[in-house]
């Protein structure tokens, strides 16, 4: 299982990376998907949408089970990763590389708050 140093991560296995206009992109781990399986569908939240620290906003659907996406930070959603709707599986393939959703946090600095990848291998219980 891989584990991205520079990326964020929250508890709920969200992975957070900023782009240079101040958003910030989110998919999740390549944990998550491994727990997760052959992934076959993505409901993403609502472009406009205000999402919450913590709260549910779209969803994961594989063919063992469905995982809520909890949003990483306050914020509202930019955009969506379309290509997802037709091709799902390419979260199993490039987790790190495949974001679900872009959002413009509340306050920038909130991404303080989530682990770095040495918190989030923590987390998982493992060592380098």
């Amino acid at each position: 299982m891989k584990i991205d140093n520079n990326l964020h991560y929250s508890g709920e296995h969200l992975w957070v990376n900023t782009n240079d206009q101040g958003e910030c992109l989110s998919g999740i781990t390549d944990y998550a998907q491994d727990l997760l399986g052959d992934i076959v569908f993505v409901e993403f939240p609502e472009i406009g949408a205000q999402i919450e620290a913590g709260k549910p906003c779209g969803l994961v659907e594989s063919v063992k089970t469905g995982s809520d996406l909890h949003a990483p930070l306050n914020g509202v959603v930019t955009e969506i990763n379309t290509s997802l709707q037709v091709n799902p599986e390419q979260i199993n393939d490039a987790p790190y590389k495949t974001w679900i959703f872009k959002f413009k946090p509340n306050n920038p600095a909130d991404i303080n708050s989530l682990m770095d990848a040495k918190g989030y291998e923590s987390l998982l219980g493992q060592s380098s």
